[in-house]
């Protein structure tokens, strides 16, 4: 396999994900992981190429060979430090988004079965890509074929989503069948150190969520034990999108309800300074009330005008435009977008605080791969 490997991306015909092949147990010997992977995807390179001197750059994540006793050849091992130490494999701690910046960067092709929904954000090229993911797909004989991935258009719902699962995996806040550690997450969390602001939620900007080391919440910076500081208060963030574009963004705290509208009054969401005054004419002083309870977002319709809703499937794809009754609350989920003028929606963002994201993987865990963190509140006028 050394000859098809360039010691450079730039002298390389593809860049290949080299984590998630050798732990793609769709393809090759059982096991969770295995450099003969590798080896079957290149022949599939050979095939597709018609040239036996294709050349592949590999990325790996630290973590391969941070969990080196799942290979079960201990021989592959040896070779794949082999490799890392004549440059052969670049070793990186994120190997998404190292392989993104250099697929972005040089054009070249991606082997790997990861549709990268988490770093859409950061590189929206990837969004309805037809030609420059390639996954490998195993053959009834065992060999394997290279196909042409769709990555799709997701929503911005989703994307944040999948978003924060990354950010609970870093933060080693993922238990048994990637379920969040709900009982972690839900408490607010305080270092020793008395200068240390990373998780107090009364002294700090952005709150981090604790990582996790030998199952105890650590903090980041000093490495030492956080301490429990009661239940984490939830919070939700709501997003003004006047004609498609996000002009601002609002924190609710749990318990709390506001006010949306024209000149709402104190504590509301005032949208005068936002819109034409032709549209501001159709919007009414409160408009909506929003509120927070027991962990759901509600809205309700006490306008003059009267509100649309519409709501977010599981994939991304919205339901049709429907009249909300007055006087009424509804459920306003992540994605879910409310209209109260022709151009101007309010929508949730992704992500889920606390309460919502125990109750979710309760219910949907078997069902749903993608599943948020709770929101730091970010608080904007």
């Amino acid at each position: 396999m050394e000859h098809h490997l360039a010691t450079s991306a730039e002298r390389a015909d593809y860049l290949v994900e080299l984590s998630n092949i050798a732990r793609d147990t769709s393809i090759g010997p059982r096991g969770p992981r295995s450099l003969r992977r590798l080896g079957l995807v290149l022949r599939a390179l050979m095939e597709l190429t018609r040239d036996p001197d294709v050349s592949v750059y590999l990325v790996a994540d630290s973590s391969l060979l941070g969990g080196h006793r799942e290979f079960g050849d201990q021989a592959e091992v040896r070779r794949l430090r082999g490799w890392v130490a004549d440059g052969l494999v670049e070793e990186v701690d994120d190997a998404d988004e190292r392989v993104l910046d250099l697929a972005r960067m040089t054009a070249t092709p991606v082997i790997t079965g990861d549709q990268y929904v988490d770093h859409r954000a950061e590189h929206p090229w990837i969004q309805g890509n037809t030609w420059q993911f390639l996954r490998p797909e195993a053959r009834p004989d065992g060999s394997v074929t290279l196909v042409a991935m769709d990555m799709g258009v997701r929503s911005a719902a989703e994307i944040s989503r999948k978003m924060e699962l990354s950010a609970l995996k870093k933060q080693g806040l993922l238990g048994p069948s990637r379920t969040p550690l709900t009982d972690v997450i839900m408490q607010s969390w305080r270092c020793p150190e008395p200068r240390c602001s990373l998780y107090d939620i009364r002294r700090g900007d952005r709150i981090l969520l604790p990582r996790m080391r030998r199952g105890v919440p650590t903090c980041e910076l000093h490495g030492t034990p956080l301490e429990n500081d009661g239940p984490r208060l939830g919070t939700t963030q709501l997003k003004a999108v006047i004609d498609g574009t996000c002009v601002a963004r609002y924190t609710l705290d749990e318990g709390s309800e506001a006010y949306v509208g024209r000149l709402p009054g104190p504590a509301g969401i005032a949208l005068h300074s936002l819109l034409s005054p032709q549209v501001a004419q159709q919007v009414s002083r409160r408009h909506l009330a929003v509120s927070a309870r027991n962990g759901t977002v509600l809205i309700r319709d006490i306008s003059t005008y009267g509100t649309r809703m519409r709501r977010t499937g599981k994939r991304g794809g919205f339901g049709p435009w429907e009249a909300l009754p007055p006087q009424t609350d509804r459920p306003f989920r992540p994605g879910d977008e409310v209209e109260l003028a022709p151009g101007v929606v309010l929508t949730r963002s992704g992500r889920r605080f606390p309460a919502e994201l125990a109750d979710a993987w309760r219910t949907q865990a078997a069902h749903t791969p993608m599943t948020p963190i709770a929101a730091a509140p970010t608080r904007r006028a």
